[in-house]
């Protein structure tokens, strides 16, 4: 059985101020109305496979979850990393995690934050990929360039093995234009695709070969892990000292074993700005637009407006992205610089870099729509059914005004309804919890004030989300 196993990982910092550290490009819906970990499984429609088995890194759990429970694909695993540790220790988890539960399926190894135009091309290369890791090869796809591209790794192919796949002569890695123009005009280059296929027990044999240190790390990482919900939880202390490497590192480079299936279907990374704007469908100036933006005399553009207007007059060549708290202006052959912004925010310790204003929790958002030196506002929205933690703050008190919706409200050892139109006041030090008891979601205004209102100011003493 084919195993689809997607990675989920990454922050997509050149996308900021769209992608944030706890909100990044895989779980934001760029091309179309999914978001790219939708469209990475709804891809797989048309391909006999089992359910998929996500990875994730721990902040990213919940928003992982409701993206899976909106496909309803409630029952598909998600492996949970602590930290990052690159993308051979994240494969080695998900084969391990098959093979010890008996089973040796082969794995379709995607990034979830990658573009394919072409379905039934891709398609395609999946089924030309099969027997090939059926035989105990370890499959790559190779990207067909279209250009010189400097921004990704090439493969060199070998020998044909029949129509559509070859031998790996070698990696190479990101080079520059010249030397990119050559693999291009030369026929023998693809792109690295960053995309496998494998049996699980092949992959783990080449680890234990050429990594095996890495292997007992992630083997240790899975047996100390637990079960939480549908989320596989691996041990931190464990995966902390797991080696750090790539998975054409630590295998691709090194097995005597690599083969290649070309891939023509219109794939992109959208590593930049530049890249979504070379992909996207543009206006007869050679625009493209998103949300609510006026032009004039604007030209080869990209605008992206997602809380107010946004109006360009006499420009060209620019990438203009507002969100409620940030707004980009960037040159386009300017845009893969954008991450040295973001660790300019990083450094002055700032928090764009982190998250939106709107926060995505298991039960629902919350966007800080105002704030002060002693007052926070925000407005709420609980998901039908969910309830927050039952909590207490030792620095402020909240007061709620419910917009729209019922909401079920434990105050000290009172428990009641509060109506649209109606409030309630939750002092400092009092043990409380919100509930949506209802059918449609709730909606309200949380006004906070004390002396202080950070997040960590939370005490919980129960939680149906497994939250401590």
């Amino acid at each position: 059985m084919l195993l689809p196993v997607i990675m989920a990982g990454g922050s997509g910092s050149r996308l900021w101020p769209l992608s944030r550290q706890l909100n990044p490009k895989q779980f934001l819906a760029l091309a179309d109305n999914l978001t790219m970990l939708q469209a990475t499984i709804a891809r797989l429609d048309g391909v006999v496979h089992a359910m998929p088995c996500l990875i994730c890194n721990e902040q990213h759990r919940f928003l992982a979850a409701e993206q899976l429970r909106q496909m309803g694909l409630e029952g598909a695993q998600i492996l949970l990393e602590p930290e990052g540790r690159n993308t051979a220790p994240a494969i080695a988890l998900a084969a391990l995690n098959a093979t010890e539960q008996g089973d040796d399926p082969i794995l379709l190894v995607l990034a979830a934050d990658h573009l394919i135009r072409d379905v039934p091309a891709f398609h395609a290369a999946v089924q030309a990929a099969l027997p090939l890791a059926e035989a105990g090869k370890l499959v790559t796809f190779g990207i067909v360039p279209i250009h010189p591209e400097t921004g990704y790794g090439y493969i060199q192919r070998g020998v044909s093995l029949d129509t559509h796949s070859f031998a790996v002569a070698r990696f190479v890695e990101k080079p520059d234009f010249e030397t990119a123009k050559e693999y291009v005009d030369s026929g023998e280059y693809f792109w690295n695709s960053g995309m496998f296929m494998f049996r699980a027990s092949r992959y783990l044999d080449e680890l234990k070969r050429f990594q095996p240190t890495m292997l007992e790390a992630c083997r240790e990482a899975l047996v100390k892990g637990q079960q939480d919900m549908h989320f596989v939880r691996v041990d931190r202390e464990a995966f902390a000292g797991c080696p750090q490497d790539s998975i054409d590192y630590a295998v691709m480079e090194q097995t005597e074993s690599a083969a290649m299936v070309a891939l023509d279907a219109g794939w992109s990374d959208i590593g930049s700005w530049s890249a979504l704007w070379d992909v996207s469908g543009k206006d007869e100036d050679g625009n493209v637009f998103r949300g609510d933006v006026l032009s004039e005399s604007t030209q080869n553009s990209l605008v992206y407006a997602e809380n107010r207007l946004v109006a360009t007059v006499g420009v060209r060549n620019l990438v203009i992205v507002e969100t409620k708290d940030a707004v980009l202006v960037a040159h386009k052959d300017a845009v893969q610089d954008v991450k040295k912004i973001v660790e300019k925010i990083k450094t002055q310790g700032r928090n764009e870099h982190f998250n939106h204003r709107e926060v995505y929790r298991p039960w629902g958002v919350y966007d800080s729509i105002d704030n002060g030196g002693r007052y926070q506002v925000k407005r709420i929205t609980v998901r039908p059914g969910a309830k927050l933690s039952v909590q207490m703050h030792h620095h402020r008190a909240e007061h709620w005004i419910v917009v729209s919706g019922t909401a079920k409200v434990t105050n000290g050892e009172r428990t009641y309804l509060v109506t649209e139109n109606q409030s309630t006041f939750i002092p400092i030090g009092q043990v409380h919890a919100l509930e949506n008891p209802g059918v449609i979601p709730l909606e309200l205004i949380e006004v906070q004030s004390g002396s202080y209102l950070g997040e960590d100011d939370i005490v919980r003493f129960e939680d149906r989300y497994g939250r401590t």
